[in-house]
């Protein structure tokens, strides 16, 4: 008989020893949730409500009086940092068999992400530490060590910046791996792309543009509108719909 293209349900049937692609998509898709709900609180409650851009002095304030949200954003970092490792882990999964290699690129570039995002955290320590009264920081003035402060808390944004270039870079793949695979919408596929391209431009304007803040607003919003789109769309067909329905295999298709 002639083989033909029309696409089957066949069982999910992990290899053996191995992580079945439903499986592994809803972990991704688990972990996309986590993510989503740790990063909102993390970034725009913690950071973005307690650090005052160019004023040491009401951002040492702002995290002392408020210290103990300020830890709790520090773990959801930390938490954040690990729970992507295992989230780019599951979506390789979920590709390896559409294209490998791509998959395995993809994965890369978010565990380049990570990385960066864990040198971070770092810094987030280290703005706590200083501001934490410890009795060998006693013999340094107080606006030095709120400066500090906020230094540490500007090298956090400048290295998490760095590595949304590598993270977009991954949504990229993402959106490719999609358009290859014929997995889910073709549609969401240049989603992902767009969105992925949207992350790389904001860090290079960052760099390129000496006034950069003067153009925030526009680039908060070429960044989030299609991020949100994608990866909410995304985050949803990994839970409902990824591992369900399967191509089948050249041996199949008689």
């Amino acid at each position: 008989m002639t083989a033909t293209a029309t696409r089957i349900t066949t069982p999910d049937v992990a290899p053996a020893g191995g992580t079945s692609v439903r499986r592994a998509a809803l972990i991704a898709g688990i972990g996309y949730v986590v993510l989503f709900v740790l990063g909102v609180f993390a970034n725009f409650f913690v950071r973005e409500g307690l650090v005052v851009a160019g004023d040491a002095a009401a951002t040492a304030a702002n995290i002392i009086e408020s210290e103990s949200l300020f830890r709790i954003g520090l773990v959801s970092f930390l938490v954040i940092f690990l729970v992507d490792v295992i989230v780019a882990w599951a979506l390789y999964i979920v590709f390896r068999e559409s294209d490998r290699d791509l998959s395995l690129l993809a994965a890369w570039f978010r565990i380049v992400y990570t990385v960066f995002l864990g040198v971070a955290i770092v810094f987030f320590f280290q703005a706590l530490q200083l501001l934490s009264g410890a009795a060998f920081l006693a013999s340094v003035d107080t606006a030095a060590l709120e400066a500090q402060a906020l230094v540490a808390v500007d090298a956090f944004n400048s290295t998490w910046l760095i590595g949304l270039a590598g993270f977009g870079i991954h949504v990229v793949l993402l959106g490719a791996l999609v358009l290859r695979s014929g997995l889910a919408s073709r549609i969401l596929g240049y989603v992902l792309i767009t969105a992925g391209l949207a992350y790389v431009l904001d860090t290079v304007a960052h760099a390129l543009l000496g006034n950069y803040s003067e153009y925030e607003t526009l680039f908060v919003a070429i960044v989030a509108i299609p991020a949100v789109i994608a990866e909410g769309w995304f985050g949803l067909w990994l839970l409902f719909r990824a591992g369900k329905d399967r191509m089948p295999s050249a041996a199949q298709l008689v």
